[in-house]
C-alpha cells in the first residue's frame, strides 16, 4: 500500500534573547532545560513512532525560537530519531532555521553532513541600526558571512526572511535592503509587513509613532518588492514568499494546500485529515505531560465540511497556485456558484485574475487579502456584511485606506448583489 506524505514540524522554544517585535512562544535565559527538553522531544516522537510509520515523511522543519541556538548536535540527535522510527524519504526537505550570530561553520557543517538541506535565515534588515531597534542580536556582515559559509559546507537552498515597515525605515532603505538580499544569490527569500503585537517592547514603542511607515508606505514597499523580486528571477508563490524556479518551500506548502503534518513540542499544530490539533504552548507543562503521559492537548478539533470549504479558501488563496472549482469540490462539496461569482467581481477590480481553471490574487489583492477572504467566507454562509458586525467593522477599518469610498461603496453595492442572486439561486 502506497503510504501518503507527511510533513513533521519540531519547535525549538529558545532564543539567546527575545526580539523586541516577536509574539512566538520562545523563551530567554532556559538554557538549562535544554537536555530536559530534549529527553521529552525524544520520547514524545518515539510514542509517535507508529502513527508516523503510517506516512512516509517527506518535510522536517524545525522552527523556533532558535534552532541554531539549541543546538547542530541536538537537532542531529532529533534527526536520527525520525530516522530510525519513521519512513524518512531520502529526499525528503529538511530545514532548520538559523540566526546568523549563533551558526557557525562547525554547526553548519555538522547539520549538512547529518542531512539538513535547507536553511532559513534570520536576516530581517541590512542596516544594522535597523537591526539594533529591533532587538537582533547579529549585524548584516555576520549574515553575509553565514551565508557564505553555508555555501562552502555544501548547502544549495538557503531562504533568508527580511521585513519592511519598521521605525525609520524609508522606502529607499527597503529598497536597499532588497537589492542587497538579491546580491547574496539565495534561493528563496520571504517578506513580512511589521505588525505590532500587544504585549511586545516594540508594540509599547511605537504603536502611536510617527516613526513607523503608514499603511500606504507600507503597501508601496510590499508593491516595490513584488516587482523587483519578479524582475530578479524570485517567482511569488505564497502573499509573502518568493523562489528561484524549483525552490518553493515544500514544506511551508503542505500548510496551504491542506496536506498531513505533524508537531512537536509547546503550541505546535498538527493537521491530519480533517483533524487540527495543538499542544500546550507552556514549555513546563509540555515537559511534564511527556514525562507523566498525561495530556499534551490544548485544541482539538474535527473539522465539518463547511469548516473544511473555509480553511480551503483561506489558505488557498494565499497562494499563487490559488483555488479551483474541481479543488473545492473534491475537498468539500460545497456550492462552488456564489464563489464564482464573487471572484469575477474580484477580477474586474483587478484583485484576482484566473488562471485556466483556477483563481489567485494578484498583488493589489495579496494587499487586501484578509479583506476578500472575509467576504468570500461570508458568501460561502450565504451571510451578508451588513448582518455580521465584526465583518462590517473590519470592511470599514481597513478598506478606507486601501481605496476611495467611492469604490467602497460600489464595492458594497456588487457584493449585495452576490448575496441575493445566491439566494434566488437557492429559492
Amino acid at each position: 500500500m502506497e503510504r501518503k506524505p507527511l510533513g513533521i514540524y519540531i519547535h525549538i522554544p529558545f532564543c539567546a534573547s527575545k526580539c523586541s517585535y516577536c509574539d512566538f512562544y520562545s523563551l530567554a535565559g532556559c538554557d538549562h532545560i535544554m537536555p530536559e527538553y530534549q529527553d521529552a522531544l525524544i520520547s514524545h516522537m518515539e510514542e509517535s513512532s507508529k502513527a508516523i510509520r503510517n506516512y512516509e515523511v517527506d518535510s522536517i522543519y524545525f522552527g523556533g525560537g532558535t534552532p541554531s541556538y539549541y543546538g547542530a548536535d541536538r537537532i542531529a540527535g532529533l534527526l536520527d530519531v525520525l530516522k530510525l522510527n519513521g519512513n524518512v524519504r531520502r529526499d525528503a526537505e529538511i530545514t532548520v532555521e538559523c540566526n546568523p550570530d549563533s551558526a557557525s561553520y562547525q554547526a553548519l557543517k555538522l547539520l549538512h553532513d547529518e542531512g539538513v538541506n535547507r536553511l532559513s535565515i534570520g536576516v530581517q534588515a541590512t542596516d544594522n541600526n535597523l537591526l539594533r531597534m529591533i532587538g537582533r542580536r547579529h549585524t548584516f556582515q555576520q549574515a553575509e558571512k553565514v551565508i557564505g559559509n553555508a555555501r562552502d559546507v555544501g548547502f544549495d537552498n538557503i531562504s533568508i526572511d527580511l521585513m519592511y515597515g519598521l521605525p525609520t525605515q524609508t522606502k529607499q532603505d527597503w529598497a536597499e535592503t532588497l537589492a542587497k538580499a538579491v546580491a547574496l544569490h539565495v534561493e528563496h527569500i520571504s517578506v513580512y509587513g511589521l505588525k505590532l503585537e500587544p504585549g511586545t517592547p516594540m508594540y509599547k514603542d511605537y504603536i502611536h509613532s510617527p516613526v513607523l511607515p503608514d499603511d500606504d508606505a507600507q503597501a508601496d514597499m510590499y508593491f516595490y518588492a513584488a516587482q523587483m523580486l519578479e524582475r530578479y528571477g524570485y517567482h511569488q508563490y505564497e502573499i509573502s514568499n518568493f523562489c528561484a524556479p524549483g525552490f518553493l518551500s515544500r514544506h511551508n506548502l503542505k500548510y496551504w494546500e491542506l496536506d498531513d503534518y505533524m508537531g512537536f513540542g509547546p503550541g505546535a499544530h498538527s493537521c491530519i485529515g480533517h483533524l487540527r490539533y495543538s499542544y500546550v504552548s507552556n514549555l513546563r507543562e509540555y515537559i511534564t505531560a511527556v514525562e507523566r503521559g498525561t495530556s499534551l492537548l490544548e485544541e482539538y478539533n474535527n473539522l465539518d465540511a463547511m469548516e473544511r470549504a473555509s480553511e480551503y479558501l483561506m489558505l488557498g488563496m494565499r497562494t499563487a497556485k490559488g483555488i479551483s472549482e474541481q479543488d473545492y469540490r473534491r475537498l468539500c462539496q460545497s456550492d462552488w456558484r456564489p464563489i464564482e461569482k464573487t471572484l469575477r467581481i474580484f477580477r474586474d477590480k483587478g484583485w484576482v485574475t484566473p488562471n485556466g481553471e483556477r483563481w489567485h490574487f494578484t498583488v493589489p489583492g495579496y494587499l487586501l487579502s484578509n479583506q476578500l477572504i472575509s467576504i468570500l467566507l461570508e458568501v460561502q454562509a450565504g451571510g451578508r456584511i451588513e448582518n455580521t458586525p465584526w465583518l462590517s467593522e473590519l470592511f470599514d477599518a481597513e478598506d478606507k485606506t486601501e481605496m476611495p469610498l467611492s469604490e467602497e461603496e460600489l464595492f458594497r453595492e456588487m457584493y449585495i448583489n452576490v448575496t441575493e442572486s445566491k439566494r434566488e439561486d437557492e429559492e
